[in-house]
């Protein structure tokens, strides 16, 4: 398991454990509500944290309507229009769709949904790989701050923050606890 270690001792607590799982409830029974149920939803997480995100959305739709929702994940490194800034730091992992996203509804799923520019990029991935119905987006928390005309269709919970503030999700798949912290970005 992992520890909160440097300015992560110093964030508050925005979810605990409990608070993310009934706000990934709310998120999927609000899917299933949108959508007349899942017989046509495809989740899509979002590398990273938005993959187990879409798996714990896919179990909890799963299990209200007994139905397998397939999940897949998509990278959009390559589509980000900040790829000369990041330039050495790049590292791309596969695109893997599990069906067919034609005519389906795509729900794509984030952590943080900020600036907007990664839900764009991940669009823009997306449609590189079919042309879905329609596509909606997921985010388990919308800290505002937009620079593009996007929103989410589904939010766990939205928290007014500063630019000087950082959002820190943390998942048991990747760290080894849950909870979603916020923290003050250490000044020079």
């Amino acid at each position: 398991m992992s520890q909160i270690t440097g300015h992560e001792e110093e964030a508050r607590t925005i979810l605990n454990e409990e608070e993310m799982r009934r706000a990934i409830s709310r998120m999927a029974h609000e899917m299933l509500e949108r959508n007349a149920g899942a017989t046509e939803i495809v989740l899509v997480g979002i590398r990273s944290r938005g993959v187990p995100l879409a798996q714990r959305l896919a179990a909890k739709i799963g299990a209200l309507e007994h139905i397998s929702v397939p999940v897949g994940q998509l990278d959009a490194t390559l589509y980000r229009d900040d790829l000369r800034s990041r330039g050495a730091q790049l590292k791309v992992h596969p695109t893997e769709l599990p069906a067919d996203i034609t005519d389906r509804v795509v729900v794509l799923v984030d952590d943080v949904l900020y600036t907007g520019r990664t839900a764009r990029a991940a669009l823009d991935a997306l449609l590189d790989h079919g042309r879905p119905r329609k596509v909606q987006l997921a985010v388990l928390i919308d800290r505002g701050h937009r620079e593009l005309p996007l929103r989410a269709d589904y939010v766990g919970k939205n928290v007014p923050t500063a630019r000087e503030e950082s959002i820190l999700v943390r998942l048991a798949e990747h760290d080894g606890f849950d909870a979603v912290l916020l923290s003050r970005q250490p000044t020079a």
